[in-house]
């Protein structure tokens, strides 16, 4: 077939209408997944439209990032809206949606909004940490969808704003999240509340026995489905697990930050105090970023998620809690900062990537001290990450280099008025000096990569590492011992020292032998392979305040003590003068001799091979109690109260005063 053939075949093609992927959709929906390029539905959207659960209640299992809003949103449509294309002028509540949290429920606001279009329905989010009166003139105006938190619903509820008299559906989204977060009360009474004969949607990635309970008291006939996928919903993240030392974690972001392109990124921090220092770490080193953490208000929250919407901030750092219902359209990347406490936290994450057939990266950064743990949990979440160092800093200058020459800099058409300001630098420039100048500028805009250790793949390399020779072998040790100039005295550690000499050093942890710490300075062995490289390595990099150098003689170099300048102030047993047996025995004979002092210091304690009996006279030679305890003799008893003369006195004077 010639190249005009193969032409007009395509062009035949591009003339025969697609075929719709959501064959069972009204027109006004499709037209708005058509203008949303949704191609394909996902597994939770083509099971809530088979003909067998149209109009049924469900029971449903996704993940998150499965597509279930507008699962969901498809899957009633038929409900509120029958036969008819649009919805009345009445705007009279037809469906309510409750949702975990405040950024879920309005994240499900904007989905709907967008899915509904076409329809003419009003749609109205009530959430916690808005304006209440504010609501309650809107729900007053009218709406024909109600989204919102259950607290804030059930307030409305018993104040007998919200009136769901028209309810036809409900749909709990996420609720396990909802019970673990001790709705459970809230959501009963929402239910109670909504007429009988509603249809009821439970959307949940678990399925516990308390969800199973809820869906049997409050569903009739509900159809199960199962739609949670296993290897489907990370078909579109990429896992990377990135071995790092424990004191490089924030180092190891930003290199990450720096090597993986993304419009958008969320660090994920288990603590809000990790959060803000995280966040400061990044700020400083010139990143656009915000945080979110349960400490802020609702208004900041919107202010940051806003900031990453429209491009003003490209990341985000936050925990968990705070992290919960945030959906970015442009969010390429997720890091964990912290290792997630389990394989459900690690999905959660995750799943704010790779979304709506979009392709994300999921970075899990790994201290050696936590990889079993961090293999358990990627194991239990049917991962198979690709395992790695951090990015180094040589590697990410160079995607530099080559990201320069695709930048909007060059790529971009230039304007007459630019060309003429071009031709005047031509004329005072050469093109190097312009050309070392962009890249300059270029520079200056892009944070500076850090340098950072990889410790090794962990304890697979410590099984292959050759055994330690015994100190006081014959046998030569391959090794060359170097010097740093600290000490004891400057707090020296092998647990920062150790990263500290592979990173400066280019090696890894099992190039590295003994380490000898005295009170000034620190001598260690580099393996005799890599010595070379580590030299040259560490003089490269001899610009802080640490020195290292090359020890002279060190193949003749033996283990120093502890302290190489303190005397002995022992014999060695191998040296000392030996003692005869009569020297050592402190006594002579077979058996112990018999008592024959007068005890201590002269005085024989117990003359006649007893105690003593009692026979002094009393304390300070009065005998206290001589035949039974003396009765009183004076006048009065002494310690009556207002009988004492000191008292007299003291009663006579107050009364003087008192006159």
């Amino acid at each position: 077939m010639d190249v005009t053939s193969r032409l007009l075949a395509l062009n035949s093609v591009r003339k025969v209408p697609r075929k719709l992927a959501f064959p069972q959709t009204p027109a006004p929906f499709a037209r708005a997944l058509t203008e949303r390029k949704y191609e394909d539905p996902t597994p939770v959207q083509l099971a809530v439209l088979e003909a067998k659960a149209e109009g049924r209640d469900l029971v449903v299992s996704a993940q998150t990032g499965s597509g279930k809003t507008v699962a969901y949103g498809l899957a009633i449509a038929t409900t509120l809206l029958g036969e008819a294309e649009r919805f009345p002028q009445e705007a009279s509540p037809m469906a309510l949606i409750v949702a975990p949290t405040r950024e879920l429920a309005m994240q499900v606001e904007r989905e709907l909004e967008w899915l509904y279009h076409y329809t003419g329905a009003r749609i109205l989010s009530c959430v916690g940490g808005m304006d209440p009166k504010r609501e309650r003139r809107r729900l007053a105006d009218g709406a024909h969808i109600i989204v919102g938190t259950p607290g804030r619903l059930r307030d409305h509820l018993e104040r007998g704003v919200l009136n769901i008299t028209d309810l036809k559906a409900v749909v709990l989204d996420e609720a396990d999240e909802m019970l673990d977060l001790g709705f459970r009360e809230d959501l009963e009474f929402i239910l109670e509340a909504t007429p009988a004969e509603r249809r009821t949607l439970l959307f949940s990635a678990t399925m516990p026995k308390i969800i199973a309970n809820l869906a049997k008291r409050y569903q009739r006939n509900a159809l199960r489905i199962e739609a949670s996928g296993g290897e489907r919903a990370h078909a579109d993240i990429e896992y990377r697990a990135m071995r790092v030392a424990p004191n490089e974690v924030e180092h190891a972001v930003v290199n990450v930050l720096r090597f993986v392109e993304a419009q958008s990124t969320i660090v994920f921090c288990n603590t809000r105090d990790h959060v803000r220092h995280l966040h400061a770490t990044l700020l400083e080193r010139g990143f656009a970023a915000v945080y979110l953490s349960g400490e802020l208000s609702q208004g900041e929250r919107n202010h940051a998620l806003q900031a990453l919407r429209d491009g003003r901030a490209r990341v985000c750092v936050a925990t968990d809690v705070a992290a919960r219902g945030i959906d970015l359209p442009n969010l390429g990347l997720v890091i964990h900062a912290d290792l997630p406490n389990d394989a459900e936290i690690l999905q959660h994450r995750s799943g704010r990537t790779g979304r709506a057939g979009k392709k994300g990266v999921s970075v899990v950064l790994v201290p050696l001290s936590r990889r079993r743990k961090a293999e358990q949990m990627l194991a239990a979440a049917k991962v198979n990450p690709v395992w790695s160092g951090p990015p180094q800093a040589e590697d990410i200058r160079k995607l530099d280099q080559q990201r320069m020459l695709h930048d909007p800099l060059l790529t971009e058409i230039s304007s007459e008025e630019d060309l003429e300001m071009a031709r005047a630098v031509l004329a005072m420039r050469s093109p190097e000096e312009i050309a070392a100048a962009l890249v300059r500028v270029y520079r200056a805009r892009l944070p500076a990569a850090e340098d950072v250790f990889d410790p090794g793949p962990g304890r697979e390399f410590r099984e292959a590492k050759p055994a330690r020779r015994d100190a006081h072998s014959s046998e030569p040790r391959n090794f060359t011992w170097f010097r740093l100039d600290i000490g004891r005295k400057n707090n020296a550690d092998p647990k920062w020292l150790l990263p500290m000499i592979c990173r400066r050093g280019k090696v890894v942890k099992a190039d590295i032998g003994a380490i000898r710490i005295t009170d000034n300075e620190t001598r260690f062995e580099i393996a005799n392979a890599v010595v070379e490289r580590f030299t040259i390595a560490s003089l490269v990099a001899d610009d802080e305040d640490v020195k290292i150098e090359l020890l002279k003689g060190s193949a003749e170099i033996s283990y120093p003590s502890r302290n190489p300048d303190r005397k002995p102030n022992f014999k060695p047993k191998h040296e000392a003068e030996p003692q005869r047996y009569e020297d050592r025995k402190p006594h002579e004979g077979t058996a112990k001799p018999k008592f024959e002092g007068t005890g201590y210091k002269g005085k024989k304690p117990f003359p006649d091979g007893g105690k003593p009996k009692f026979e002094s006279t009393g304390y300070k030679g009065k005998k206290p109690f001589a035949g039974g305890k003396p009765k009183f003799e004076g006048a009065g008893k002494p310690h009556v109260a207002g009988d004492t003369p000191a008292f007299k006195e003291k009663k006579a004077a107050w009364k003087k005063k008192k006159h």
